[in-house]
């Protein structure tokens, strides 16, 4: 059987966890960043979990990770 092709934007976007979770960035933290406030700007540094809706689709997309 042949390989799976790794979805090139997803491997740089998300990460698995040991326990099998996806991990991912936080939005909105690019540009226009003078309107939102200091703490809102470093929680969207931290890392979170994606949904667990979206975790079988994003598991297809990075089978080898």
């Amino acid at each position: 059987m042949p390989k799976i092709k790794t979805h090139s934007g997803a491997k740089k976007r998300f990460s698995l966890t040991k326990n099998g979770k996806v991990k991912r960035a936080h939005a909105n933290k690019s540009h226009i960043l003078n309107k939102k406030t200091t703490k809102r700007k470093r929680n969207l540094r931290k890392t979170t979990m994606a949904d667990v809706t979206n975790v079988a689709q994003l598991k297809r997309l990075i089978p080898y990770k």
